[in-house]
């Protein structure tokens, strides 16, 4: 079956499904496989439940006509997804970043979705699977699609605009994230830069951080850019008003208030402001949007409970948004804080010294208590409370439950620290 026919089935049956516990009637079945499982074996269930077809790579699975056998199901889903993309009149923006990605995708398609009809990376669905999945979910009328990437190493974002070949782009950040597999803070930089080399090589246009030393030394002389910029008046002004605890800024002279904790989700704001801008979406239509944008799945949420306000952070964590967070929570006006931060992953050969620096950030802070969860804040030398794992932490509140006050809880997502909320 040529790419030309099987786009032809697609658009019959333009429903995606890799899971055969989601089969929704008349989908498209893809037969990825995992490290621990085979979708070929999967196949012929998924069209008792109601796939059209099933996408498969071993011939051996192929028992009916429904089932069609390509080389490899992974690679006819991205080509697929590139193939459906060229065929749409969408505009693609791609974005990336170490931290606020999918915050920032939320309020860009918060903006944008007041004057078109757009798409946007469900979650955080920005892998090699996530974004043609993304891509596929274009429509005959979507007017802009804006597809998150994600990245743990070199060569990853170069291999996720191919498949996406995206019109714009933007990188909120360069952070201390994913160190492990980038090599460190320069393999960071040249990882998530591979968006803007691929944007540079095809004469595309780049939304940027003009504050950020690092974009602007990699964009220099590019002429196809828009930036932003709390002081530099060849960008676009943005004025940061406060964050205590939401998000308040002032564009031309109009404030605009947010739902958003923390300075460090300034520049995301900004970054939807850029675009909708760009765009044409009229301002007061970029304010109603950034004020009604509530961020959800442990990301800077507000949760009171008892008489305890919580600020729930636990989706992820780096060394860079850890500090952010801790430097944001001190600038916070509150009688009682409690921290309780658990453990960052994919630090390789810097998680003892990262950690360590961390800790001490939170001891100089001085919050009333500070609680460290897990095995490299437990190996840490502090003086402050530290438990090696989350049970010993339930113990002791358990046993000594937290005060009425503030309580900030971040860790990295393997953490899972919204176990807290069960203990308040």
């Amino acid at each position: 079956m040529t790419m030309e026919q099987l786009h032809a089935l697609f658009l019959a049956h333009p429903v995606i499904c890799t899971d055969t516990r989601k089969i929704t009637d008349n989908c498209l079945f893809f037969a990825l496989k995992g490290p621990n499982f085979n979708g070929n074996e999967f196949a012929t269930d998924a069209l008792e439940k109601g796939a059209a077809y099933a996408i498969i790579d071993e011939e051996a699975y192929k028992t009916s006509e429904r089932h069609i056998l390509c080389d490899d199901v992974l690679q006819t889903l991205q080509q697929l997804a590139t193939y459906h993309r060229k065929k749409s009149n969408a505009k693609v923006i791609s974005l990336t970043g170490s931290n606020g990605k999918t915050t920032t995708k939320e309020l860009i398609n918060a903006v944008l979705s007041k004057k078109y009809r757009t798409v946007a990376t469900k979650g955080n669905l920005n892998n090699h699977i996530g974004v043609p999945l993304t891509l596929l979910s274009i429509e005959k009328d979507t007017e802009i699609a804006i597809v998150e990437m994600g990245a743990n190493h070199k060569k990853e974002i170069e291999f996720l605009c191919n498949i996406a070949q995206p019109d714009f782009g933007y990188i909120t950040n360069f952070g201390k994230a994913h160190l492990e597999g980038f090599g460190g803070v320069e393999g960071v930089i040249q990882g998530k830069s591979e968006l803007y080399d691929h944007l540079m090589a095809h004469d595309k246009y780049i939304f940027m951080n003009a504050d950020d030393p690092v974009q602007l030394e990699k964009l220099g002389s590019y002429i196809k850019k828009m930036g932003f910029s709390t002081r530099d008046h060849q960008y676009y002004n943005i004025k940061f008003i406060e964050a205590n605890p939401y998000v308040v800024l002032e564009v031309e002279g109009t404030r605009m208030e947010t739902q958003l904790i923390g300075k460090y989700n300034f520049p995301n704001c900004c970054a939807a402001i850029l675009m909708g801008k760009y765009f044409n979406v009229p301002l007061e239509d970029i304010k109603t949007a950034l004020a009604s944008y509530q961020p959800q799945n442990n990301r800077s949420q507000i949760i009171e409970k008892n008489g305890v306000k919580i600020i729930l952070d636990a989706y992820n964590a780096n060394p860079t948004s850890m500090r952010a967070a801790l430097e944001n929570f001190n600038a916070m006006q509150a009688e009682n804080k409690t921290l309780i931060i658990g453990d960052m992953f994919e630090l390789g050969p810097t998680a003892a010294e990262e950690h360590q620096t961390i800790a001490d950030l939170a001891e100089s802070l001085g919050f009333q208590t500070v609680f460290l969860v897990g095995k490299n804040f437990y190996g840490t030398k502090t003086p402050l409370a530290k438990f090696d794992s989350f049970d010993g932490l339930k113990e002791h509140i358990q046993k000594n439950p937290l005060q009425k006050g503030m309580v900030l809880i971040k860790g990295s997502r393997g953490m899972a620290l919204e176990r807290v909320l069960d203990l308040v």
